[in-house]
């Protein structure tokens, strides 16, 4: 398991990865790993989290874009000192992979729509650590 940290405007964004060997196929080349993101509003205002953006990217050089709306069917709104966890989870196509991303979020008090950086995290199946 591995954490990233990143603070955006006041919105701190953590994520923990965890692969899910159980659910994975190392001789079919399929890797399924979860990560847990935490997101703490740390500001003085009230946020709404609208879209999300990520790039997936395996070791072949692969990668892929998702976008859409909300995390995992919700538009969370945070008042200052409100935290919203979710877990997600992706599949690669090798044992080591990475994501970033952003979401777009607004602040409810004047609709101004602003971009949270989610960190960087590495995807990796733990034997290859070694």
């Amino acid at each position: 398991m591995t954490i990233s940290t990143k603070i955006t405007d006041g919105i701190k964004v953590s994520v923990l990865t965890e692969y899910e060997k159980n659910y994975s196929c190392p001789l079919q080349a399929h890797y399924v790993f979860t990560y847990k993101i935490t997101i703490e509003n740390c500001s003085d205002n009230t946020i709404q989290l609208h879209r999300r953006l990520w790039n997936v990217h395996d070791s072949n050089g692969q990668t892929k874009q998702i976008e859409g709306e909300g995390v995992v069917g919700k538009k969370p709104i945070l008042e200052p000192g409100e935290v919203h966890q979710y877990i997600s989870g992706c599949n690669l196509r090798t044992g080591i992979g990475k994501m970033v991303g952003a979401y777009t979020m607004e602040r409810l008090l004047d609709g101004k729509k602003f971009t949270v950086a989610i960190p960087e995290f590495t995807l990796m199946v733990p034997f290859l650590y070694n």
